[in-house]
């Protein structure tokens, strides 16, 4: 639901945390992966703080307040058409904001994969026909059909949690995607990603390990339309908020779809 502040008694302020470091983009493998998956050099995560106290029924002014704040308009990464990055600096008017539900705290939401045809006992992605994509296979089959035999394996309210959205994204890819004959980059990807953004704690009563971290899925527009993540609609083309209300930690993760880059910065590849 788009939404446009008139008139509101909060106003949040951000600070970029610059010095955050986010281990799965430093990771020469997972990098390695990224550019097979034509990822590499369009996906990033950055950090802001924020000074109040952060209530998801607020989510709305919390996008727009993001948005709008002059730290963020010069900090905040976006790719440009040339596949550039920039600073944001746009004017933004309005913003659309999805909670996203995040209360995974183990892989085992991915178990059922291996009991239904789409993998083999070894974790390689059963080959399947498709009318309109050369090579397909039954994990994609998965995600993208929702007709198949094996799309409510996962059931739709598992679709819906991050864990799951990460996982998809990482499996579809960018522009030029070499996709992988066996799960395990996939999955291990996925939890290296997850466990960098989220935040956890023990449940003193239930003895149970918790999400705290509050996730939202964004988009921004100004004057002239959508800008953010970028002016194209595109499913591959997302921006997560995940926020940490403890902390008042906000870590961005965004990807603009298209061609990644052939090989690793030097600064990656150590």
């Amino acid at each position: 639901m788009a939404s446009e502040r008139q008139g509101h008694e909060t106003k949040y302020s951000f600070n970029v945390l610059s010095n955050k470091r986010f281990s799965f983009l430093h990771d020469r493998h997972t990098s390695e992966l990224f550019m097979k998956w034509s990822m590499l050099g369009r996906i990033t995560a950055q950090a802001f703080n924020f000074d109040q106290y952060f209530h998801p029924y607020k989510k709305h002014d919390f996008a727009l307040d993001f948005f709008k704040d002059p730290c963020v308009k010069s900090n905040l990464k976006v790719l440009d058409a040339s596949g550039l990055w920039k600073a944001l600096d746009s004017e933004i008017t309005k913003v659309n904001v999805e909670a996203v539900p995040c209360t995974r705290t183990s892989m085992d939401l991915f178990d059922a994969l291996y009991s239904c045809g789409i993998l083999r006992p070894s974790g390689h992605i059963v080959k399947c026909f498709h009318d309109f994509y050369a090579d397909f296979d039954e994990l994609r089959n998965m995600l993208l059909i929702e007709d198949s035999d094996n799309y409510e394996i996962i059931c739709r309210e598992d679709r819906e949690e991050f864990l799951f959205r990460l996982f998809k994204h990482f499996c579809l890819g960018g522009e030029l995607c070499q996709y992988e004959d066996v799960v395990d980059p996939y999955i291990e990807t996925t939890k290296s990603v997850y466990k960098d953004l989220i935040s956890v704690q023990k449940d003193p009563e239930m003895k149970e390990i918790l999400v705290t971290s509050t996730v939202l899925k964004v988009s921004a527009y100004d004057d002239s339309g959508l800008c953010y993540p970028s002016c194209k609609d595109e499913e591959q083309t997302f921006a997560y908020f995940i926020v940490d209300p403890f902390k008042r930690h906000v870590y961005v993760l965004y990807h603009c779809f298209g061609v990644g880059l052939f090989s690793v910065p030097e600064k990656e590849a150590k």
